[in-house]
């Protein structure tokens, strides 16, 4: 809360059926705030304790969301594993944790498709066609770069492989 001034926050996305998440995901919305609980549960009887008085006073309102369900996932991996389509050619960009924030907030001004952050390392978001420019001062990305031209520019696990164990790690 020391973040926001004690005011909490507007938006608020729960991607873990975790009670205890939920809880203090609620604890922490601001007026008007929106709690998404976005990681379905699978447990019919999941619950958390949301204070009702806030969501009448404070309009604090509660929402789930999802892509699909469960058949859609596997039909999904089904024809991934068979190699009918690749997800792969979503990817536009790649960061690391203490770049989500910035993207999250810019995404609808970032062209192209899937921002993948990944939440152990520390990058900027940077695009896969930029590798090539980036590789002239960058030893990771000149590795990046020769590494996605295998693949025609896309992100692979050979390149999150090698971006894994060679950037820097959050501590």
């Amino acid at each position: 809360m020391t973040r926001t001034e004690n005011k909490g926050f507007d938006d608020i996305f729960v991607m873990v059926p975790v009670s205890s998440v939920a809880e203090q995901a609620s604890q922490l919305l601001g007026y008007d705030g929106c709690l998404n609980v976005f990681a379905g549960p699978t447990d019919k009887s999941f619950g958390a304790f949301v204070n009702l008085y806030h969501v009448h006073y404070n309009h604090h309102h509660i929402m789930g969301s999802t892509g699909g369900n469960s058949d859609d996932m596997r039909q999904a991996l089904d024809l991934i594993g068979r190699g009918v389509i690749n997800p792969a050619v979503m990817i536009t960009h790649i960061g690391g944790l203490d770049s989500a924030g910035d993207t999250i907030k810019n995404l609808p001004n970032i062209p192209g498709g899937k921002k993948l952050i990944y939440t152990g390392i520390s990058l900027a978001l940077t695009a896969l066609e930029d590798f090539v420019v980036k590789a002239k001062t960058d030893p990771l990305f000149e590795r990046l770069a020769h590494i996605i031209e295998k693949t025609k520019g896309m992100w692979s696990k050979e390149a999150e492989e090698f971006l894994l164990a060679n950037a820097t790690p959050i501590h």
